[in-house]
């Protein structure tokens, strides 16, 4: 049964302000998902040693790893990364609109990777989302237009997933919904899993939507001391079924 992990890393630094790469990995190790969406990686930047934190993430769990810089400051990079263990594709990675004249709003992306998993190939979507209402709305109601969600060739199992910086009662969630289910609300989970803060999770923000294809069978986080302390965020976990080749 494949499993995703989807988790907003917090550039490897954790609750106690420490950089800590290999905290990560144990927290992502511990649960052997087939496909990992990461958030927040730091890729040659001085404030963070100048590791590349996706290749070096990829390179201890023994994955490969497409990583799409959402900001660029000269030779710095940072933004999300699709790492998996399975025979893959980059498909797509692109910027994700803003609003103007807003100081301090930082550039977002999206990539999309398509992974092949028992005869299916599955679209797997990582993003993060900008922290203004008006800007997830746009970047929203980009994913499920014709350039991501809606081009023709995503077609077949899809997940979606990241740190949207939103929660259900909001109107990106909602623009997200009309295309993609919530794979929480696929289950009917109360209390539902919650990811941040990771100290004492009280908000849901961290998302997996999934197309009509995919048979949600678990979602989960981890509440362990290890995953509190490694970001600010605890990691989003869901195990799936696809339906059979010949389907």
């Amino acid at each position: 049964m494949p499993r995703l992990m989807s988790y907003n890393v917090h550039r490897c630094v954790g609750m106690d302000r420490k950089l800590d790469l290999d905290r990560i990995v144990g927290v992502i190790a511990e649960y052997e998902p087939d496909i990992v969406c990461l958030q927040e990686l730091d890729v040659g930047r001085a404030r963070t040693g100048g590791v590349d934190q996706a290749a070096e993430i990829a390179r201890k769990l023994e994955m490969t790893v497409h990583f799409h810089p959402a900001m660029r400051v000269e030779a710095e990079l940072y933004g999300d990364a699709v790492l998996t263990h399975l025979p893959e594709r980059l498909v797509k990675t692109d910027a994700l609109p803003s609003v103007a004249g807003i100081p301090g709003l930082e550039p977002r992306g999206a990539l999309w990777v398509r992974i092949e998993i028992d005869g299916h190939d599955l679209n797997v979507m990582n993003t993060h989302f900008g922290l203004v209402p008006r800007e997830q709305q746009r970047q929203a109601t980009a994913l499920v237009g014709r350039d991501w969600l809606g081009r023709k060739d995503c077609t077949g199992p899809t997940i979606l997933t990241g740190d949207f910086n939103a929660t259900s009662i909001t109107r990106p969630y909602r623009i997200l919904t009309r295309r993609l289910d919530d794979a929480q609300r696929r289950l009917g989970l109360k209390p539902s899993v919650k990811t941040f803060p990771s100290s004492f999770p009280a908000i849901r923000i961290d998302h997996a939507f999934v197309s009509p294809e995919i048979r949600v069978t678990g979602v989960r986080s981890s509440f362990s001391p290890l995953a509190r302390m490694a970001s600010d965020h605890l990691p989003l976990i869901v195990d799936f079924e696809l339906p059979p080749a010949s389907a």
